[in-house]
């Protein structure tokens, strides 16, 4: 009778310990967007971005999915800054900027810089902002900068 009683307290132990587990990893995604969420805006923009290389009319929907993409990054960057996100922001912000959409491609382009610049994205999207006549104060790492540096 012991036995069986204590091999129920540690069934009842180890379930206790994995659902404390499982909630906080939970609990440290919580912030984050769903991966499906992240595809389907990735497949959004790329959707529109090729009907800007094919020359494409937007239609008022295309339009529509561009700015809720955008709003959607928005509230993320809000909540917990992924990196994920950084190359949905440079896509939008090139869609904007094709569709003359200046300051929402200003917006998106800075996000880069201030949130991703550690990435291959930030230098483009200086590039970018300065051939739209926006000052920019942004200088690139070089490699091996911040690594064992010896000033």
């Amino acid at each position: 009778m012991k036995k069986i009683i204590a091999f129920f307290i540690g069934i009842v132990l180890f379930c206790g310990i994995f659902c404390l587990e499982s909630e906080a990893a939970k609990k440290s995604k919580k912030g984050s967007l769903p991966e499906e969420e992240i595809t389907q805006m990735s497949e959004t923009i790329d959707n529109l971005t090729k009907k800007m290389y094919a020359r494409g009319l937007f239609s008022p929907q295309d339009n529509s999915d561009l700015i809720n993409v955008k709003i959607k990054l928005d509230n993320q960057m809000l909540i917990a800054p992924d990196l994920s996100l950084a190359p949905l922001y440079y896509k939008a912000a090139v869609l904007y900027k094709s569709r003359e959409m200046k300051q929402d491609a200003i917006e998106c382009f800075q996000t880069i810089l201030e949130n991703f610049s550690d990435t291959a994205l930030a230098p483009k999207a200086a590039a970018h902002l300065k051939e739209m006549g926006v000052e920019v104060n942004f200088v690139p790492k070089t490699a091996g900068e911040g690594e064992g540096s010896n000033e």
